[in-house]
């Protein structure tokens, strides 16, 4: 189902319920999406949409690791949650074992030796595991592995 409607159905419902944080949660994400649109002068897709929910993720916990800094647990909960919230638009995470073999197939798939192959590696995987997985864990996967 495209996500467009799935975020306006959850949306509504969110309204229903008065449940401000998946309101609040959703507008930013729907807001995102329509200036995307603007900018691109046309209808997102579904990966599209994808991209701008994983990005929202990534400032959220880009955010958590300052506010650790600075002791404040409150707004840590608050992005926790949001986290959550936006985790249900996003596919299910692959487990380590699984990204590893896929990390593993593509190596030899495009016959990897040193770092500087990591964009053809990159390339192949992408595709695989776009939303799956976070990229900064796929990195340091790749590394260690080339590495070796």
């Amino acid at each position: 189902m495209n996500l467009k409607i799935i975020l306006d159905l959850d949306m509504k419902q969110a309204m229903k319920d008065k449940d401000k944080l998946t309101l609040s949660v959703i507008r930013l994400v729907k807001g995102s999406i329509q200036l995307e649109e603007i900018n691109k002068k046309s209808i997102l897709s579904n990966d599209d949409i994808l991209s701008i929910i994983i990005k929202q993720v990534k400032m959220r916990k880009e955010s958590i690791v300052e506010f650790e800094k600075a002791n404040r647990i409150d707004l840590i909960e608050e992005l926790n949650k949001e986290i959550n919230i936006l985790n249900k638009y996003l596919p299910i995470q692959l487990s380590d074992e699984e990204l590893d073999i896929i990390i593993t197939e593509v190596i030899n798939k495009v016959n990897a030796k040193t770092n500087s192959d990591t964009g053809k590696i990159m390339k192949e995987l992408v595709p695989l595991i776009k939303g799956k997985a976070d990229m900064s864990k796929v990195n340091h996967i790749i590394k260690e592995k080339l590495s070796v």
